[in-house]
Protein backbone atom coordinates (compact mmCIF):
# COMPACT_ATOMS: atom_id res chain seq x y z
CA UNK A 1 0.00 0.00 0.00
CA UNK A 2 1.40 3.57 -1.05
CA UNK A 3 0.95 6.31 1.91
CA UNK A 4 -0.80 9.57 0.21
CA UNK A 5 1.12 11.99 -1.37
CA UNK A 6 0.91 15.82 0.06
CA UNK A 7 -0.42 17.46 -2.71
CA UNK A 8 -0.10 21.20 -2.88
CA UNK A 9 -2.11 23.50 -5.29
CA UNK A 10 -0.86 26.86 -6.06
CA UNK A 11 -4.13 29.54 -6.36
CA UNK A 12 -4.72 33.17 -5.90
CA UNK A 13 -6.52 34.19 -3.01
CA UNK A 14 -7.46 37.41 -1.85
CA UNK A 15 -8.76 37.86 1.90
CA UNK A 16 -11.40 40.95 2.59
CA UNK A 17 -10.41 42.64 5.52
CA UNK A 18 -13.05 42.34 8.23
CA UNK A 19 -14.08 45.71 10.73
CA UNK A 20 -11.31 43.72 13.27
CA UNK A 21 -8.36 43.23 10.70
CA UNK A 22 -9.04 45.98 8.77
CA UNK A 23 -5.66 47.80 10.30
CA UNK A 24 -2.37 46.57 10.95
CA UNK A 25 -1.33 45.62 14.63
CA UNK A 26 1.71 45.75 15.90
CA UNK A 27 3.53 43.17 17.60
CA UNK A 28 7.13 42.65 18.85
CA UNK A 29 6.37 39.72 20.51
CA UNK A 30 5.62 35.97 19.63
CA UNK A 31 4.98 32.62 21.19
CA UNK A 32 4.33 29.51 19.71
CA UNK A 33 2.23 26.53 21.49
CA UNK A 34 0.87 23.38 20.82
CA UNK A 35 -2.31 21.55 22.55
CA UNK A 36 -3.99 18.61 21.17
CA UNK A 37 -2.96 19.32 17.81
CA UNK A 38 -3.73 22.65 17.67
CA UNK A 39 -0.86 25.56 17.28
CA UNK A 40 -1.66 28.77 19.28
CA UNK A 41 0.15 31.44 17.91
CA UNK A 42 0.06 34.79 20.21
CA UNK A 43 1.39 38.24 18.67
CA UNK A 44 2.04 40.74 21.87
CA UNK A 45 3.39 44.42 21.42
CA UNK A 46 5.60 45.33 24.79
CA UNK A 47 6.85 48.72 24.93
CA UNK A 48 9.91 49.73 23.53
CA UNK A 49 11.35 51.44 26.73
CA UNK A 50 10.89 48.82 29.05
CA UNK A 51 12.68 46.47 26.36
CA UNK A 52 15.49 49.40 26.47
CA UNK A 53 15.22 49.38 30.31
CA UNK A 54 15.71 45.81 30.65
CA UNK A 55 18.91 45.75 28.20
CA UNK A 56 19.95 48.43 30.38
CA UNK A 57 19.35 46.35 33.21
CA UNK A 58 21.16 43.03 31.79
CA UNK A 59 23.92 45.33 30.89
CA UNK A 60 24.45 47.09 34.41
CA UNK A 61 24.59 43.34 35.72
CA UNK A 62 21.61 43.68 37.94
CA UNK A 63 18.93 40.69 38.53
CA UNK A 64 16.53 40.89 35.45
CA UNK A 65 12.76 40.61 36.52
CA UNK A 66 11.01 37.58 36.83
CA UNK A 67 8.25 38.86 34.43
CA UNK A 68 7.07 41.64 31.71
CA UNK A 69 3.52 42.90 31.04
CA UNK A 70 2.64 43.21 27.54
CA UNK A 71 -0.40 43.44 25.60
CA UNK A 72 -1.50 40.69 23.55
CA UNK A 73 -2.20 41.78 20.34
CA UNK A 74 -3.86 38.89 18.60
CA UNK A 75 -4.29 34.82 19.15
CA UNK A 76 -4.20 32.62 15.56
CA UNK A 77 -5.40 28.96 16.08
CA UNK A 78 -4.47 26.67 13.47
CA UNK A 79 -3.89 22.99 13.02
CA UNK A 80 -0.14 21.79 12.20
CA UNK A 81 -0.18 21.62 8.12
CA UNK A 82 -1.18 25.06 8.33
CA UNK A 83 1.66 25.78 10.95
CA UNK A 84 3.99 23.83 8.54
CA UNK A 85 2.55 25.64 5.47
CA UNK A 86 3.37 29.19 7.18
CA UNK A 87 7.06 27.68 8.31
CA UNK A 88 7.52 27.22 4.57
CA UNK A 89 6.66 30.71 3.86
CA UNK A 90 8.54 32.17 6.43
CA UNK A 91 11.59 30.63 5.34
CA UNK A 92 10.86 31.62 1.84
CA UNK A 93 11.23 35.05 2.91
CA UNK A 94 13.89 35.14 5.02
CA UNK A 95 15.64 33.49 2.03
CA UNK A 96 14.75 35.94 0.34
CA UNK A 97 15.55 38.79 2.48
CA UNK A 98 18.88 37.08 3.06
CA UNK A 99 19.67 37.35 -0.51
CA UNK A 100 18.33 40.83 -0.72
CA UNK A 101 21.31 41.88 1.87
CA UNK A 102 23.89 40.23 0.54
CA UNK A 103 26.46 42.31 -1.59
CA UNK A 104 26.62 41.47 -5.13
CA UNK A 105 29.36 39.92 -6.30
CA UNK A 106 31.64 42.18 -9.17
CA UNK A 107 32.32 41.00 -12.21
Amino acid sequence: MSEPKDTTIAFNVRLKPSESSAHPRAANYTNVGVAQGIAYLDFGFLEPAVLAALAKTAKDGQAAPKGLEGHLVTRVAMDLSALTRLYQQIQQVLVGVQSARQPKAKT
